[in-house]
């Protein structure tokens, strides 16, 4: 039963997808008095958008297990908190995202968060979502990544727990090897003004 509900979410949504498409391509043949709607166009378009390639290929060097070291600047005119812990990264969903599970320390106190990302190929932009027991919010970002897939920068956005509101913030993630990256984030200070929150080394276990 529950393979049946599952199937018949899919057909629903593969259906309506090509309702979409086939909306607005009758739209546009009617304007240039074309006949019905290219269907077989539409699907082929839905899977190209849904089939991975070279970007999300270029995530395959933060796919492991890694031990992290951690600095984190809760005050900029303070020395960093250091903290260490470790990261599983796999692939899931046929290599379209990246899940990333992390367990470690956060002043002091047992910490955890999961996170997901991967490569949008409509809007051609990285995409993430972080979650951890620091909150319960979810942070999402997006990003690009240089030519050579080594550094991918990050803009998101998470809610401040003393205001309630949202506020922005940047981080890069810079591979220096297949057993090597590195994750830092920027955010406001006080003041508004943007400063490293925090650095994070992640060295593949062997």
């Amino acid at each position: 039963m529950k393979r049946r509900v599952w199937f018949s979410g899919i057909l629903v949504l593969v259906m309506a997808a090509l309702a979409s498409a086939a909306v607005g391509d009758e739209k546009e043949k009617k304007a240039a008095g074309a006949g019905p709607p290219d269907e077989k166009a539409a699907m082929e378009a839905m899977m190209k958008a849904a089939t991975p390639g070279g970007s999300h290929k270029k995530l395959d060097a933060i796919v492991g297990t890694f031990d992290a070291t951690v600095k984190m600047w809760m005050d900029p005119s303070k020395p960093a908190q250091e903290s260490s812990g470790k990261e599983e990264n796999r692939w899931v969903l046929g290599n379209r995202y990246v899940e990333q599970h992390y367990d470690g320390t956060f002043m002091g106190q047992p910490f955890s968060g999961i996170g997901y990302t991967g490569y949008d190929n409509i809007t051609k932009k990285y995409v993430g979502t972080w979650m951890d027991t620091a909150g319960t919010s979810i942070m999402t970002s997006t990003g690009e990544s240089d030519a050579r897939g080594k550094v991918m920068t990050f803009t998101g956005t998470s809610n401040d727990p003393m205001t309630g509101k949202p506020f922005k913030v940047t981080t890069k993630i810079t591979v220096a090897d297949n057993d090597h990256h590195s994750m830092e984030m920027w955010g406001p200070d006080p003041t508004g003004k943007s400063y490293k929150m925090m650095e994070i080394t992640y060295t593949r276990k062997k």
